[in-house]
Parts: structure tokens; C-alpha cells; sequence
């Protein structure tokens, strides 16, 4: 795991403009074959969770996680020689199509959410069910203080707990694990689901 996570960090710096050698050096001697790009911390930990809970290990098959920072990097990461996939934003599919075009990468093994992966998780569970896992979780008041905000007043309910999770540092990361967890088996976001049977 240390490994994969140097890996990361090279394919990262690689990325943003750093020589490619170490990486590419990196990814012989690990056998990494697959980057899987994703545009945040939330998504890496969803995807992670899966994969464990259906008892895959990414890192041993040969594939590599990757949190980018954001959907406009993405043509970034194409040029070392590995099959790239991946999950993005409806909003974002546009910086993702126009990246790996000019990147010449095919688009096929990347996969849209619907808003984003946290409102695919939402729905696939309920806002009953996630409400039952903020409560769980001990953020129930936290959630009740964010519902008398004249702000999130008249809202759906899917809206508001989405915009719920994204309010403090660290939650969107935690409940993008949690949420998994709380999945039946076959209940994963047909995103989701599509980029793991994908790799």
C-alpha cells in the first residue's frame, strides 16, 4: 500500500508538470496497468470501499486510485502508458470529454454521475436511510441546526443532505465511506457499479 500510495504522489507530480520517469519507473516495478481518475477525496474513498466490500484489492490487480483535485486535470494524466477510467460529474462530463480529447484518450471506461457520486449514493439508499446514518454517526443535531437555515428552506430532501455533507472539512470524505458501507450488495449507483465491473 505504501507503494501504490509513492506511486500516487509521483503520478500526481507528474501531472502538474514533473518529470515522468519516476512514475513511469514506479508503475513497471508495482505492475500497475489502470489509473482510475476521479476528481476528489470522497470519490477515492466510495471507490475504495466498493471494491473491498466486493472483495477486490485494486492495488494487487494492477490499478491505481487517484484523487486529481478537480475535473480540468484530467487530460493531464494521459501519456504514460496506462488505461485510464474514471467517474465525473454531469457538470463537469464537458472538461473531461474536451481533456481526454486533446489527450487522444478514450472516454469509454469513464462514467457519469447524475449532480455528482454523493447524490448517486443518496438516492441509492433514501434520505430516510442516510438520515438514519447521520444519526448513527452522532451529526443528527448538526443536521437539524443546517435544516432551520432559512437558506436550505423548501429544498428536496436529496438536496439538502447533499449540500449537508459538503459543509465541514472532512464529512464528504467520511460519508463517501460511509454510504458504501451502508449499501446492500447489489445496490451500488449504476456509475459506481459500471466503473468497478469496468476495471
Amino acid at each position: 500500500m505504501a507503494d501504490m500510495r509513492a506511486f500516487r504522489g509521483e503520478l500526481s507530480g507528474w501531472a502538474a508538470g514533473g518529470p515522468g520517469g519516476p512514475a513511469s519507473d514506479l508503475a513497471v516495478r508495482l505492475g500497475v496497468r489502470t489509473a482510475v481518475l476521479l476528481e476528489g477525496p470522497s470519490d477515492l474513498a466510495a471507490v475504495e470501499t466498493l471494491a473491498a466490500r466486493r472483495g477486490r484489492d485494486l492495488a494487487a490487480e494492477g490499478v491505481c486510485v487517484v484523487s486529481m483535485g478537480g475535473a480540468m486535470s484530467v487530460g493531464r494524466y494521459a501519456g504514460l502508458g496506462l488505461r485510464l477510467a474514471g467517474l465525473c460529474d454531469e457538470g463537469e462530463q464537458r472538461f473531461y470529454d474536451r481533456g481526454l480529447k486533446r489527450a487522444r484518450a478514450p472516454r469509454r471506461n469513464f462514467f457519469v454521475c447524475v449532480t455528482d457520486l454523493e447524490d448517486e449514493l443518496i438516492r441509492a439508499l433514501s434520505t430516510a436511510r442516510v438520515e438514519e446514518i447521520l444519526r448513527a454517526e452522532g451529526d443528527f443535531r448538526a443536521w437539524q441546526t443546517f435544516l432551520r437555515q432559512p437558506a436550505h428552506h423548501g429544498r428536496p430532501r436529496q438536496q439538502q443532505l447533499r449540500r449537508f455533507l459538503g459543509t465541514k472539512k472532512g464529512r464528504k470524505i467520511r460519508y463517501g465511506h460511509l454510504l458504501v458501507e451502508a449499501l446492500d450488495p447489489e445496490q451500488a449507483p449504476t456509475p459506481l457499479d459500471d466503473l468497478l465491473t469496468s476495471l
